[in-house]
Formats: C-alpha cells, structure tokens, sequence
C-alpha cells in the first residue's frame, strides 16, 4: 500500500469536493447511500471506530482505517477523524491502492 499516493489523492478529492468530513456526516451520507468509500482514523476511540464500520458493514461500504488522526488532517487540511468518499471514480482508486 503506497501511504503517501493514498493521501495526496485524498487532498485532490477534497479539493473537488467530492468527500464529506466529520462523523455524523458521514453517517448520513452512508445511510443514504451516498458514500462510496470511508476512511476512519486508526487513533479515533474505540466508539466512534465501532460506529463507523458497524454503519460501512451493514450498508455494504468499504472501510478503511490504516492512517491516523494526523495524517488524514494533513492531507486535507482540516482536522477530522471520519472522512467519506461521495465519488465512485475516488472510490475505486482508493481500493487499487489499498489493495496494492
């Protein structure tokens, strides 16, 4: 997994606003079937980790939690912990590079 080409195109799709930061927005957008990728910071609390891939498994949604807290906020500028993707294109790119 290429962490640092992961990250710059969660800054490109920031930039296109194609995601939505911040936990209960996310969990809107999963709900409604808008998010097609979500990633969830690997230092969030227990609760709020639980919450998010509980809400991606049962809406059939990709989660990822392999960036922490600081590496997601840099990337897109603004502090958060829970980020989902509302783009199919971003989303399918985020699953080639995970998988590596």
């Amino acid at each position: 997994m290429n962490k640092e080409k992961i990250l710059n195109l969660l800054g490109l799709a920031m930039r296109a606003g194609k995601l939505v930061t911040g936990e209960e927005l996310t969990i809107g957008d999963i709900r409604s079937n808008k998010a097609k990728f979500v990633f969830v910071a690997a230092d969030a609390s227990d609760n709020t980790r639980k919450k998010i891939k509980d809400k991606c498994s049962y809406y059939n949604v990709p989660c990822d939690e392999s960036f922490l807290h600081s590496e997601i906020s840099q990337a897109i500028g603004r502090t958060r912990m829970v980020i989902g993707i509302n783009d199919q294109g971003f989303a399918t790119k985020f699953k080639e590079l995970i998988k590596g």
